[in-house]
């Protein structure tokens, strides 16, 4: 019989990987496939080199494995690390944003990550960076506001001119055109 061989094989190894870990049914039987080699006499070297993996990986599975069992290879729980901001400071915070920040003695006329770190800090005493503020703003429902500059001696007929849908101008019954 002919040996078979998988074309761009690093590639492909890379690809294989990719698509086990994006489903935790996937990982739960390559996990599985891993304790089965070495139910078949391979040590975790060699399972580890045929899987990918690092041989203290696959030795972590067959210790799960035979101290839980199968639910033991089963996906764990990632809850990730806690929230520093509690659930009353999130109530507290969520209604401070629907103030104006001039309120708390702020000169900027709209939220910003920069403004909410800052307020972080002055009010709760919690000192978060930017962009887990920007973070914070997305989970509590708010959009993004940029305002619109504002040109200091803008003609403002020039500027209903130059806007998409001009307003209606109603027709001169003389048919002539006034000058300006």
């Amino acid at each position: 019989m002919r040996r078979l061989e998988v074309k761009d094989r690093k590639v492909m190894s890379i690809a294989i990987q990719n698509e086990i870990s994006r489903s935790e049914e996937a990982r739960y039987d390559h996990r599985l496939h891993g304790v089965l080699m070495v139910a078949n006499g391979y040590d975790c070297y060699e399972a580890a080199k045929c899987f990918g993996e690092n041989p203290v990986t696959i030795q972590r599975w067959v210790k799960r494995f035979n101290e839980h069992g199968f639910d033991g290879l089963q996906e764990g729980e990632h809850p990730g690390r806690p929230s520093r901001i509690g659930k009353q400071s999130w109530a507290k915070l969520e209604t401070d944003l629907r103030k104006h920040p001039s309120i708390f003695g702020y000169s900027q006329n709209l939220w910003d990550g920069k403004l909410l770190s800052r307020h972080l800090v002055d009010r709760y005493g919690i000192d978060i960076k930017v962009r887990q503020c920007q973070k914070i703003f997305r989970k509590m429902g708010f959009r993004r506001r940029k305002p619109r500059p504002l040109i200091a001696k803008a003609d403002p007929k020039a500027q209903a001119a130059l806007k998409k849908t001009a307003p209606i101008v109603p027709e001169r019954s003389s048919g002539y055109l006034e000058p300006r």
